[in-house]
């Protein structure tokens, strides 16, 4: 049997994309290795979203020539969305490279592996309308066997003037909702507590068929009553779209986690409409007002730009504003970096100094450090319910696990075991995870 080694960079849309590529390749009598010495077939799943992860792509790519040079029968494929923005670069300029693979092509491969084998390299990244994978069942990769993320559609049509997503990922289209529902539940009888509904943007998510009408919110109230055991969170949600009903419903289901992924980018008005992202900082505070309001426990997390096109001190200063008026529990936070072809690299200078762009993210950092230890200091004394993940990285006597709220615990073993819920009393905690006893 033919083994494939796949390394996956990027979002958990790319790892659940890596999944479903592994089922296709499994059908055509390939097996998953976790040794790359030992396998016929490397495939490299891309993110195009910033630069940095592109160049580690490349670099990659140039250390896997030393293993083609050891094996003429090595085969290396690029897949994702830089598999779509940059197909003819990557052949011309990595000779490893035999074939090249956009996000909606992953049905190809198997005939492009064939293709290969008589002597031609290939590629498939036209976008599709309609590709969702629906039927595919996952292979889950280096999975826990607690949390699995579910892919529920695919692409993206808010075309932030900085993202690359809409052009590598194409159109939004939602998946069946039956077919998610049937591969929840086969998560769950299998063992699994946890799942994560994927998208662009979930708040899309809409299926339309003869008389039927699924939005995100009824997903999720559909997903929650697949067990009461069952954990369920989602991302990412655009705040323009996030709705009253949906927060509702996370408010009305114990098991659907307070837990909310809101990304800000900017708290510059003028900033916000450069990037085209719809909302004003104004907007988007009455979201978290609602937020607040109907889920007062709930944790809020968010992504953040520093130094995106003709920012200002001012504009700065107003996104460290509306961090401390939210009070986010954690935070993404990148410095600005051109994507080519995009409406920004088209139409503003990338006129912010690579140092000032390392400078204002680097306040950012020191601020959310703040805020996370704030929000850390605040559950200190009280009980949550916690899922248990795995053991901690620096005892094995010492397991970890996530409250709804998505922050790591850290607490004893004694006779507790992965997969199970326990009550842990918070003791202590730093910026970044709370520890607790039972």
């Amino acid at each position: 049997m033919n083994k494939v080694f796949i390394e996956t960079y990027g979002c958990q849309m790319n790892q659940a994309d890596s999944e479903v590529v592994l089922s296709i390749l499994g059908n055509q009598g390939y097996e998953l290795t976790m040794d790359i010495d030992q396998s016929d077939l490397i495939l490299i799943n891309t993110c195009s979203i910033r630069d940095n992860a592109e160049q580690r792509v490349k670099s990659r790519l140039m250390e896997l020539e030393a293993l083609k040079r050891k094996n003429s029968n090595l085969r290396v494929g690029v897949l994702g969305c830089m598999a779509e923005r940059l197909k003819e670069e990557l052949f011309e300029k990595n000779k490893v490279v035999d074939l090249v693979v956009g996000p909606d092509g992953y049905r190809d491969i198997p005939l492009l592996l064939n293709e290969y084998n008589k002597g031609q390299r290939a590629f498939s990244v036209m976008l599709s309308d309609e590709e969702t994978y629906s039927e595919i069942k996952p292979v889950r990769i280096g999975t826990n066997g607690v949390s699995a993320f579910v892919s529920i559609m695919r692409g993206c049509e808010n075309f932030c003037s900085y993202c690359v997503v809409p052009y590598t990922r194409g159109k939004e289209r939602s998946r069946d909702f039956e077919s998610i529902l049937n591969e929840v539940k086969d998560l769950f009888d299998r063992g699994y507590r946890e799942v994560t509904l994927l998208g662009q943007n979930v708040n899309s998510y809409l299926y339309e068929k003869d008389y039927i009408k699924v939005d995100f919110s009824d997903l999720m109230e559909m997903v929650a009553l697949i067990s009461p055991l069952l954990r369920v969170r989602f991302s990412t949600s655009h705040p323009k779209d996030i709705s009253e009903k949906l927060i509702k419903v996370i408010s009305k289901y114990l098991n659907i986690c307070k837990y909310i992924h809101l990304p800000v980018q900017s708290g510059s008005a003028v900033v916000l409409k450069r990037m085209n992202r719809k909302y004003t900082p104004e907007e988007y505070l009455k979201k978290i007002e609602m937020i607040r309001n109907y889920i007062p426990d709930c944790a809020i997390s968010t992504d953040i730009i520093a130094g995106f096109c003709g920012e200002s001190i001012e504009d700065h200063n107003q996104t460290l504003s509306i961090m401390r008026q939210v009070g986010y529990d954690y935070a993404f936070m990148f410095y600005y970096s051109e994507r080519p072809n995009t409406l920004a690299a088209k139409k503003y200078p990338d006129d912010i100094p690579l140092e000032e762009k390392k400078k204002r993210l680097d306040q950012i950092i020191t601020l959310q450090n703040e805020l996370s230890y704030i929000s850390n200091s605040n559950d200190v004394g009280k009980e949550f319910e916690v899922l248990i993940e795995g053991e901690s990285k620096r005892s094995k006597e010492k397991l970890f696990g996530r409250t709804s709220q998505n922050k790591v615990v850290i607490f004893d073993r004694e006779d507790n075991k992965i997969g199970d819920y326990v009550r842990v009393k918070i003791t202590s905690c730093t910026s970044a995870t709370l520890m607790g006893k039972k």
